[in-house]
């Protein structure tokens, strides 16, 4: 049984201690938030204590692993607070705010021996997802051409979330970023196109929407559709498409009944309006792949570097979308 301690008492916070409390293999012991009282409502009805201070996670003797939902800013000093303290960790994503700061913390955990580091990107976990890339890996479809990845968040987060995220790029299109890479390996070319569309961002410093080009060195292209509104809830698909077929992973809804009447034919339910029920099969096996890379020295997968990769596309996406010229990576 994994003594697990979570970060952050916000809205990924929440998604993290659920999934811990419900895991068979995993017990929430600890959650920790500056806002205590936050942090004692998520922790008492799941059966953990509440801390105001994070330090405690990395101190704690009941304390094995530490999951990390805090603010961007505070990730990379808490991944290395948590490797120091020989606790392994699993960090939302970003890794860190900034490429700068993700290879500085790349840098420093290569200096020393500690347990695993994992990095959040939960879609590798997706049950569809996961299977479309297998099969795609496995040369079902041929040479992968082109891969199109749909993202659209029923309604923005609040601003005060919206201040600290980093941005769309670094906050919601890195999850699309690392998928694009989970498909089609490197990435040597980013065009992003930034919208500001919705009034109630009117006044945030950032895109509520955006479409992003990638060029893999496959010579295989990307397309990355985001905006952070969507009428229809959760909007989440993947298309890959090669010289011999393509794959296909559709939208979730909560059930697959269809409706045939005089109004139309085909008439389903709402998209699953809620990250959390869409991806709550990805966050479970998520956690049972750091578990088991804890417990049992399986590979980590995405890795440390894997979030310095997927910073360095967000932030090339946020060069093109301010500027409009197409950027290439560089490593």
């Amino acid at each position: 049984m994994l003594r697990i301690a979570v970060i952050g008492a916000g809205r990924i916070g929440k998604v993290h201690a659920a999934t811990v409390a419900a895991h068979p293999q995993a017990r929430l012991v600890l959650v920790c938030d500056p806002f205590i009282e936050a942090a004692k409502a998520l922790a008492e009805p799941l059966g953990a204590r509440a801390s105001a201070d994070a330090a405690e996670a990395f101190s704690a003797d009941d304390v094995d692993a530490v999951v990390i939902g805090s603010p961007t800013p505070l990730h990379a000093e808490h991944v290395l607070a948590a490797a120091r303290a020989g606790k392994a960790a699993l960090c939302e994503k970003p890794v860190a705010s900034s490429v700068e700061a993700a290879r500085a913390l790349a840098d420093e955990l290569a200096t020393f021996e500690h347990p695993p580091v994992m990095v959040g990107f939960q879609r590798r976990y997706d049950p569809s997802i996961a299977k479309a890339q297998r099969l795609a890996a496995e040369g079902r479809i041929g040479r992968i051409e082109q891969l199109t990845i749909v993202s659209r968040d029923p309604a923005p987060p609040s601003a005060e979330y919206l201040a600290q995220s980093g941005g769309v790029f670094k906050d919601m299109t890195i999850h699309d970023f690392d998928e694009a890479r989970f498909f089609l390996g490197e990435i040597v070319s980013v065009n992003a196109i930034g919208q500001k569309l919705d009034p109630a961002l009117a006044n945030v410093d950032d895109f509520d929407g955006a479409v992003t080009t990638l060029r893999a060195a496959s010579g295989a292209v990307a397309i990355i559709k985001n905006t952070r509104h969507c009428a229809s809830g959760y909007d989440q698909k993947v298309e890959v498409f090669g010289s011999e077929g393509e794959v296909v992973a559709e939208n979730l809804r909560a059930t697959s009944v269809q409706v045939n009447d005089a109004k139309g034919s085909a008439q389903q339910e709402v998209y699953l309006d809620f990250f959390l029920e869409r991806y709550a099969d990805a966050y479970r096996d998520e956690l049972t792949a750091f578990i088991d890379a804890v417990n049992n020295g399986s590979p980590v997968t995405p890795t440390v570097e894997d979030g310095v990769a997927a910073l360095v596309l967000a932030e090339a996406a946020e060069r093109s979308a301010r500027s409009g010229q197409t950027v290439e990576v560089t490593k």
